[in-house]
């Protein structure tokens, strides 16, 4: 899988792509592209193919235009992607993070960065090392502060708190996509492969030697018919890392 680095472009250009810094007024006619529509374009692909089909002269196909015209607005693809990231935390509904207790308010903002990733697949290639500072990343890090702030934690519990969250739905989600691209490029269902493997495993599988992960399998995989089930497993797990969220609040009340 490839992987790329977020904030690994020149620090200048990425910024003023990501805050709107206007170019000076060129001479000229009227230039045919914008930021915008480059970044919607490139999204569009890295959406369909992934970020290793991403790069500056395919957006320039899907725009019609020659790569070298993109140049004029992009630097290169790091400071593309950093701007794709921005983009795509950007949000398009009106705010409801006021609504009910701070459990409610932390699982909303979790489903939601779920939902973001399986729409965007390509997020779970980009490293996060380093955080990208535009402006809609911003605003999700200080909704997602917001939704803890008042609880009695420090400043660096509220942020080891919401990287907390952040991470366990990245490596949550993984499940989800991969079985998603499983399907989309095999065509096969988990279903269908559990259904091709279970006879195979039951000549070989030893039930006496693995007493409990025979009791256990057989059951889960009924429940399932699949090895496994990605949705399910995120909303156990994100309910069982609130009620742990929750112990240390009450902890640190006291």
């Amino acid at each position: 899988m490839t992987t790329e680095y977020g904030g690994s472009g020149d620090p200048k250009r990425s910024m003023e792509l990501l805050w709107g810094v206007p170019d000076r007024p060129r001479r000229g006619p009227k230039p045919k592209l914008t930021v915008d529509r480059i970044v919607r374009a490139a999204i569009e692909i890295a959406d369909r193919e992934g970020l290793a089909g991403l790069s500056m002269r395919r957006v320039a196909d899907e725009l019609g235009v020659t790569a070298m015209s993109l140049y004029t607005y992009v630097p290169g693809k790091a400071e593309l992607i950093d701007v794709m990231l921005d983009a795509v935390h950007a949000r398009t509904d009106a705010p409801d993070d006021g609504g009910g207790d701070w459990r409610s308010r932390v699982e909303r903002l979790a489903r939601e960065n779920y939902d973001r990733y399986r729409r965007h697949p390509w997020l779970l290639q980009v490293a996060r090392s380093v955080p990208v500072l535009g402006p809609n990343l911003l605003a999700q890090y200080d909704r997602e502060l917001t939704a803890v702030d008042g609880l009695g934690l420090t400043e660096v519990e509220m942020d080891l708190l919401v990287s907390l969250v952040a991470d366990y739905v990245h490596g949550a989600v993984r499940g989800a996509v991969e079985t998603a691209q499983m399907r989309q490029r095999t065509g096969m269902t988990t279903e269908q492969w559990w259904q091709s493997y279970e006879p195979l495993l039951a000549q070989v599988f030893d039930a006496e030697r693995y007493p409990v992960a025979a009791r256990v399998g057989s059951v889960a995989g009924a429940e399932y018919q699949a090895p496994a089930d990605p949705a399910r497993s995120f909303d156990f797990g994100l309910q069982r890392l609130l009620d742990g969220i929750e112990a240390f609040v009450q902890r640190r009340s006291r």
